[in-house]
């Protein structure tokens, strides 16, 4: 069994999803693993990750409107507000969404489907600069 990590950061503009998958598919490929796993990982509690569709961004628009109201940032039994009124929410919405992805490597591709990429889902409103890891392990081609 082989393993290969990689680090890379990525500045967002605010809250929305950035599509990741270019940078992921690239470590993928450098890793020389034909048979195994890919598992990235976001190193924060206010941004997550999602593997979500990537074909229309109107699903995205919808998704981060769906938080917004599921989580809105007016909710006034909030304690955690020291970084402003994005904080806490931003901390659940990571909460019910994931920190990492796992994803089968066969053939040594990612074997997401076709319209699935995977995205950091920002969820605060200030850019942030955003540390991501990903570990490829497995069989070696």
């Amino acid at each position: 069994m082989s393993a290969h990590s990689a680090e890379f950061t990525l500045s967002t503009r605010g809250k929305g999803t950035y599509e990741i998958t270019d940078e992921v598919k690239s470590v993928v490929a450098d890793a020389g693993i034909s048979t195994g796993t890919a598992t990235i990982f976001v190193q924060h509690t206010s941004a997550s990750l999602v593997i979500m569709e990537n074909a229309d961004p109107s699903a995205r628009t919808d998704l981060e409107a769906f938080f917004d109201h599921l989580v809105p940032e007016d909710t006034p039994y909030f304690i955690h507000t020291y970084e402003g009124p994005d904080d806490m929410p931003s901390h659940i919405r990571m909460a019910l969404t994931r920190s990492s992805e796992v994803i089968p490597v066969i053939n040594g591709r990612m074997t997401l489907g076709t319209w699935q990429g995977i995205f950091l889902f920002e969820h605060r409103y200030a850019p942030h600069t955003r540390r991501i890891s990903i570990v490829v392990q497995g069989e070696s081609s």
